[in-house]
């Protein structure tokens, strides 16, 4: 079965953003499922001002220390109950 993006919710977003990257944290059920945390990373391109998804990879400490609080958030999210999206 292929993926559907309409049967993909997404229950917490937090983005943060450093010079020229950012980095989101998210939580996502698909089709009702189990709860599950993706992080992910965007470069800004400087030719044209756009954001393009990139591989996270390695992280700077000042990423870590930024992104860290933010999974917290996430993983309380995860620990909620079904009805408390």
């Amino acid at each position: 079965m292929a993926f559907d993006k309409n049967l993909d919710k997404e229950i917490f977003s937090e983005t943060k953003e450093f010079e020229t990257t950012r980095i989101k944290v998210g939580v996502y059920s698909y089709n009702d499922g189990e709860k599950k945390l993706q992080i992910s990373r965007e470069n800004l391109n400087q030719e044209n001002a756009q954001w393009t998804f990139s591989k996270l990879g390695r992280m700077f400490k000042d990423e870590v220390e930024a992104v860290l609080p933010i999974m917290k958030k996430a993983l309380e999210k995860m620990n909620a109950q079904d009805g408390g999206y």
